[in-house]
């Protein structure tokens, strides 16, 4: 006899995972068949996200590949801002798909969604008022 925990469980099992990182900011994707709804750290992603572009920019692999009715995407995002926090959740959410079906590898890699955006803001150094900006010389 299974407890209602464990049928429910079994019933939402994650179809794949997927980690995306930008900047300082880290996403962990869980993907499961369902609608399409997706939930970035318990709200839906209209609520999150307030603005068009990073709402756009963190569904962007289930437009491309027309999976957006499949499966619900749940979202755990920590760290960075808001639009960093966006292209972590598209790669997550990429890395989940190909892991989900891997015919789709191809055209994520061809749209650039499965490159990881490796910049991040570089450390102030002692003696400067910025990273490299340095304090103004006076002559006399």
């Amino acid at each position: 006899m299974k407890t209602a925990r464990q049928a429910k469980t079994e019933k939402r099992a994650p179809v794949a995972r997927g980690t995306g990182r930008r900047k300082r900011a880290v996403a962990r994707i869980w993907l499961r068949p369902g609608k399409g709804t997706v939930t970035v750290n318990g709200k839906v992603l209209g609520d999150y996200f307030d603005t068009a572009i990073t709402r756009l920019d963190a569904v962007t692999p289930l437009r491309i590949t027309d999976m957006a009715s499949m499966y619900d995407i749940d979202a755990n995002v920590l760290g960075g801002g808001r639009v960093a926090q966006a292209g972590a959740v598209r790669l997550g959410i990429a890395r989940a798909l190909v892991q989900a079906n891997e015919a789709l590898k191809p055209t994520l890699r061809g749209n650039g969604l499965l490159t990881v955006d490796a910049r991040n803001k570089e450390r102030k150094k002692y003696g400067q008022r910025g990273a490299r900006r340095k304090f103004q010389f006076v002559k006399r």
